[in-house]
This record gives C-alpha cells, sequence and structure tokens, in this order.
C-alpha cells in the first residue's frame, strides 16, 4: 500500500530565511540510464508472429525499420535528439516538497495529499540512484503566485530546508515553475530544484526507445526551451527590439524565436513522416482483418504484465515503475477459438499529466481508435483505484473516441491476489492476477465474445470439398475451429468464425 512515510516534523518554524546563500552542490550532467526494452513482438521489434501472420509490427517500432525517406532526413530527425540532460547524473538525496490548497477553485479535484505525494515519491524513484529523504507538506492558499508559499510560510520552509545537510535536491510538486521562480528557490534553499513537468519529462526522455517517441518527447521539451530563452534574454538585457544580431535586423529574442519555430516545425515534419508509415502499417493490418485489442490504464496498473501473461510472450519485461512503456507496441495473442487478434500496449496516464506531455503523444494514442475493443486495466490494490479510473475515462473521452468502442470498455481489475475475498460487481467488470494467472481464461472469454460482437464475426459451419482449393483458403481467411471430414462424399464440414467480408469473398469465390 502507498503510505505517506516523512510529514512535517512537530518542531516550531523558524522565523527568517537564512541570508547570504552558498552557490549550488552541483553534480554533473548524466547520461539517460539504460534500460531493456519493455515490450516486443513475438517475432522481435521487426513483426509480429502467430496465426494470421504479417500483422502489425512492435507498433511505431516496425515503421521505423524501413528507415527514414533519405539520409538527410535521417541524420536532420538525429539532430533534433541531440539536447542537454534536464536532471544532474548520480544519486541524488530528494527533499520533497508538496503544496497542498487548502480550498477554492484552485485544488486539484479529486486527489488528496497523501495520493498526490505518494505519486510524486514513485516519480523519484524510478530516477536511478534517486532516494526522497524528506518530505514536507506544505499547505499554500495561492499555488501559481510568483514563490508557491507566503512569505513567512516560505521563511520557515527555507529554514527547514537549510537544516538538512544531507539533501542534493528539492522536488517542488507543482506542474510547472517559471525560470524566474526557480532561481529564486534554488538561491534560498542553496540545492537545485525541480518541477514535476521537468521530472515526468527526464523519466519521458530516459524511457522512449522508438523515435517516434523520442521525437514525441522533444516536441514537449518545447514549451520548456522557450520559457529558458525568454528569461535569458531578459536577464542579459537583450529581450528588446534595439539589439540586433550581425546586422541581420533581428533582436537576440526574434533570432531565438525563429530557431525555436523551426525547430518545432522540422520535429513534426519528422513525426508526420512516421505517422504516414504508421497509418500504412494500420492499413496492411485492417486488410489482413486481424482485431485488434487496445489495453490501456493508469501508469504502473500492470498493463505489459497482462498482455506477456495473455500472449506468453517471454520477451517482454514488465518493469514496476513509472511511464516503463512510452512506445504503442503490438503482441500476437489467440482467443480460446483460435483466433489471432493483437494486443495493444499503450502509454499509462497520470493524473496532472503535464499538457505539453499529453498533446505530443496524443497522435500516439489516437490509434486506440482504430481498436476493436478497448481493456482498461487498473490496480485493484491502489488505495485510490477509483480516482485512477477517473483520470483514465477522462483522458479516453479526450482522445474523442467512438462512442459504441467507449461505451463497451471492458474493465479488469488487476492484482486481486492484493485484496483477498474480492468479487467485481457491473457488466463487463473481470477480476484477474496477472502476475499469478488468475482469472485469464474468464478473460479470453469475455474478450472473444466481445471481440465478435465488436467485428460482426459469425460462427458457420461450411461444407467444402476436400479436392478443391476452399480448406485452405478457409484456414488463411478465417479462424477455423473444427474441420469433420466425411469421407465417402469427399467432403468436410468446417467450423470457421469469420468475417461478413470474408464470408462474401468466399462465396463469390466458390459459388454453390
Amino acid at each position: 500500500m502507498w503510505t505517506l512515510r516523512a510529514a512535517v516534523r512537530p518542531r516550531a518554524w523558524l522565523s527568517r530565511v537564512v541570508r547570504g546563500c552558498p552557490a549550488l552542490r552541483a553534480t554533473p550532467p548524466p547520461p539517460c540510464p539504460q534500460r531493456t526494452l519493455s515490450a516486443v513482438g513475438p517475432g522481435g521489434a521487426g513483426g509480429l508472429q502467430g496465426r494470421g501472420g504479417g500483422g502489425r509490427g512492435s507498433g511505431a517500432a516496425a515503421a521505423e525499420e524501413e528507415g527514414p525517406e533519405d539520409a538527410a532526413a535521417a541524420e536532420e530527425e538525429e539532430e533534433l535528439l541531440r539536447r542537454e540532460p534536464l536532471l544532474p547524473a548520480g544519486a541524488q538525496r530528494v527533499c520533497l516538497v508538496h503544496p497542498e490548497v487548502k480550498g477554492g477553485p484552485r485544488r486539484p479535484p479529486l486527489t488528496r495529499a497523501e495520493w498526490q505525494v505518494a505519486e510524486a515519491r514513485a516519480l523519484v524513484h524510478t530516477l536511478d540512484g534517486w532516494a526522497v529523504v524528506e518530505t514536507f507538506v506544505v499547505p499554500t492558499k495561492a499555488p501559481d503566485r510568483k514563490l508557491v508559499f507566503g512569505k513567512g510560510t516560505l521563511e520557515q520552509l527555507t529554514e527547514k530546508i537549510r537544516g538538512l545537510s544531507e539533501i542534493t535536491a528539492v522536488f517542488l510538486n507543482v506542474e510547472r515553475m517559471s525560470v524566474p521562480t526557480k532561481k529564486e528557490l534554488e538561491a534560498a534553499w542553496g540545492v537545485q530544484v525541480f518541477d514535476r513537468f521537468t521530472v515526468v519529462l527526464h523519466i519521458f526522455r530516459c524511457n522512449a526507445r522508438t523515435k517516434e517517441a523520442r521525437l514525441q518527447v522533444a516536441l514537449a521539451e518545447l514549451p520548456l526551451l522557450r520559457s529558458h530563452v525568454k528569461n535569458s534574454a531578459r536577464l542579459d538585457g537583450r529581450g528588446g527590439g534595439s539589439r540586433y544580431i550581425m546586422g541581420s535586423g533581428e533582436s537576440f529574442m526574434q533570432v531565438q524565436q525563429r530557431l525555436m519555430k523551426e525547430r518545432e516545425m522540422k520535429i513534426r515534419q519528422a513525426l508526420e513522416r512516421l505517422r504516414r508509415k504508421r497509418q500504412l502499417l494500420g492499413t496492411q493490418r485492417r486488410r489482413r482483418e486481424i482485431p485488434v485489442v487496445s489495453v490501456v490504464g493508469y501508469t504502473n496498473c500492470g498493463k505489459t504484465t497482462l498482455i506477456k501473461a495473455l500472449t506468453g510472450d517471454a520477451a517482454m519485461q514488465p518493469r514496476d515503475q513509472l511511464f516503463a512503456t512510452l512506445d504503442i507496441t503490438a503482441h500476437a495473442g489467440s482467443l480460446p477459438s483460435r483466433m489471432t487478434v493483437i494486443y495493444m500496449d499503450t502509454i499509462g496516464f497520470l493524473s496532472q499529466l503535464p499538457h505539453s506531455l499529453i498533446e505530443s503523444f496524443s497522435a500516439t494514442l489516437a490509434d486506440v481508435a482504430h481498436s476493436d475493443v478497448i481493456v482498461h486495466v487498473r490496480d485493484l490494490s491502489h488505495p485510490e483505484t477509483e480516482l485512477q479510473k477517473a483520470s483514465v475515462l477522462a483522458a479516453l473521452q479526450g482522445l474523442h473516441l467512438p462512442a459504441p468502442l467507449l461505451d463497451a470498455v471492458l474493465e479488469v481489475h488487476n492484482k486481486v491476489d492484493l485484496v483477498p475475498r474480492y468479487r467485481p460487481s457491473g457488466p463487463r467488470t473481470l477480476a484477474v492476477s496477472a502476475l499469478l494467472g488468475l482469472g485469464l481464461e474468464e478473460l479470453k472469454a469475455e474478450l472473444e465474445d466481445a471481440v465478435l460482437r465488436a467485428t460482426g464475426r459469425q460462427v458457420l459451419t461450411l461444407r467444402v470439398r476436400l479436392a478443391g482449393p476452399q480448406l485452405s483458403w478457409l484456414h488463411k481467411e478465417a479462424t477455423v475451429q473444427d474441420v469433420h471430414v466425411v469421407p465417402e462424399d469427399g467432403v468436410a464440414d468446417v467450423t470457421v468464425i469469420i468475417s461478413d467480408s470474408a464470408y462474401g469473398k468466399f462465396r463469390k469465390l466458390f459459388p454453390e
């Protein structure tokens, strides 16, 4: 269970901010930690294997195999991905400061301080070598003011942080800090200060595997880069239009803004090239009529573990951390009728996810709209599982999915082994333990019914001649469940699951 293990100590607040702050305790910049690929299809990154064959490969990774349109485009894309590190390298001992909004319109909806603090701690612990050593929950009425807290509260908080000689950084659990706010707090507290946006962005950057995901993260970083450029120009006195560069007629700020616009345009063009390739793969999959099941849920709810249990794909390596999966990946599996389906592992959701990250990954998440069935995985053992559900449903509604697809979402309550004697209630709801394999057969049966309803497939028994090509055609274009041979007549009664379009082709090719 998630618990708030550290809180504000009962000692009295001291009364003033320590003046004459020393320089920040700096550390060298980090490389992103190298981690194991979280999910690939049974056939590796290149594609899927199994009945139905040739389906869509491992998400955007399959699109990359064809490479960019030319060498110049490839070089340009790699250049766009070269960026400065966002966080310091090495082990960090972090003081977590959570501003608790006591009321009013700025209070986050459907949240409690304990959950927000626990989630912030999990974000920090996702970073290699980072640990939260102290936590302060500090009340505030206006978290959007320049320094987040009122003057008296800030003085008391500063005195407390100054007394923690072992800490090397502060994680201020707000969505975004302005550059001036960051600089003033770092000067007051004597260590580097990071906000939620920077921490989440760094986790995204480290976990992005495919070129598409890396470009999407680069797109999400642009607001941060723009704020740094704007602040640098202001501090250097070059923000106005009176100082020009090399007689170009452009001020320093104008040059920087132009470069940022050009960078954004190039990133969007590169993403559009990859999107077209992904659309082509999706078109090929739809022509083959392989049903697609998109698996969605709050981050770290067990989506990848569930797909691994359903497909038996030993190459998948689930990780117990937030945002382990950033690329939509595809994995072939079969249902009780031996019908092949593709499970799509998607990026996890998070409450109060920075807007630019949502916007950058919206094109990838739009693939969910082309699914036949959506499975919403919930971590039933989480104390705020209902609030997580609300966050996921709100995000799905924001994708403007077709109403029939959204109305037929299958809800899977995962990790029931941690909740003794639990019984699900409500329609289209099942309880499983993906890790222990509990409830998976029931889930597969329910998935099969949902796929049949969504795709308009039907179960038919067709009589075919043994000497003709009909039987081999059915094995290729439909799911053959049973073959009963009548040797004296030279025919076989074949029970198949077949789509309306495939059945129409069969009748056209082999008229009675």
